[in-house]
């Protein structure tokens, strides 16, 4: 019974160092794999990356305000990148996001040559995003305008009504919190709404005329929240030019004098690990090869559950969807 229990000590003893060496070594790989992660992102990076090449930058999904991608713009400012290529693929977001990230893209054009790539969709915010560059360039059938603002909000006082729900409220004047939802939304109320919605959208429709050198006619062709097709859009002079990045490095080249063979490399947005897609890949990797299996497991459903994107957009919305009157 000794020599068994002996066995079995020694058996325990020589699992904690097991699993202790396993935890250590994945500890230090996650590590090496999190400085490599760091130092090979281009936003990282800044001027290194870009250095004897032409920034490649992605605008995709909504669009809210960024802190850190308005400081990923300014590193770009002063990095050694010849040249921006910005690619967009937005249905908008919010009016103060789309216009966080135009003065941005403004900013940093009076730094770089800056041109735009319209992928499937530049619409309201994204286009407001696209007007920062002095061309843009678009394929023939990408979407492209949805020139207006919406303020949307939902009404709940019908079903309130039929579960016998009330809310009470007392404010300091009629106007403070209207619209609640609680309630049919008051003639003034709506009033004052309605007000927002055509400043904001008298805002929107100077800057197109502005930044596309329209006049009245043309844009009341174009500013009535309809998208159009590339082929549409070039006609109504929301565009440049009809082609894809190969036809935008061209432009960069003919009109801005950049060096011609220079190599397009991405530039990323996010913060240093705001994008911990390719990390919790890797992390999960290295834990199930050494024995990890239950924690690589958690790892990669973490991460699953972190990309879900909520929707949270406050304020009015430069925003497209089909079905949606913008």
């Amino acid at each position: 019974m000794s020599l068994d229990s002996d066995v079995i000590v020694d058996r325990r003893r020589i699992r904690r160092k097991l699993t202790f060496w396993r935890v250590a070594a994945a500890v230090i790989a996650i590590g090496a794999i999190a400085g490599f992660a760091l130092f090979a992102m281009p936003g990282a990076r800044g001027s290194f990356a870009t250095a004897g090449s032409i920034a490649r930058i992605q605008i995709n999904g909504l669009i809210r305000s960024d802190a850190d991608r308005v400081e990923a713009l300014e590193r770009l400012e002063n990095s050694r990148a010849a040249a921006v290529v910005v690619h967009i693929n937005s249905p908008g977001g919010t009016t103060a996001g789309s216009e966080q990230l135009y003065d941005a893209l403004v900013r940093l054009k009076a730094k770089k040559p800056l041109v735009v790539v319209v992928e499937g969709l530049a619409a309201s915010g994204g286009y407001i995003t696209a007007l920062a560059a002095d061309h843009i360039v678009a394929q023939q059938s990408s979407l492209v305008g949805s020139i207006g603002v919406l303020f949307q909000y939902p009404n709940i006082g019908e079903l309130l009504k039929t579960i016998g729900v009330k809310v009470e409220e007392v404010k300091s004047s009629p106007l403070k919190a209207a619209p609640n939802g609680f309630e049919p939304t008051s003639p003034e109320a709506r009033a004052a709404l309605d007000s927002l919605v055509k400043d904001s959208y008298a805002w929107f429709r100077g800057m197109v005329k502005d930044r596309r050198g329209m006049d009245d006619a043309q844009l009341e062709k174009v500013a009535d929240g309809r998208v159009f097709t590339g082929r549409q859009a070039m006609d109504l002079k929301l565009i440049d030019q009809l082609g894809d990045e190969k036809s935008a490095v061209a432009w960069l080249v003919e009109q801005k004098n950049v060096k011609k063979g220079l190599p397009v490399r991405d530039y990323k947005l996010n913060r240093h690990f705001g994008d911990l897609t390719f990390l919790r890949t890797a992390a999960s990797l290295t834990l199930d090869a050494l024995g990890l299996g239950a924690i690589a497991r958690q790892v990669e459903q973490g991460g699953m559950s972190q990309a879900v994107d909520r929707l949270g957009l406050d304020g009015m919305l430069a925003l497209w969807q089909p079905g949606t009157v913008n």
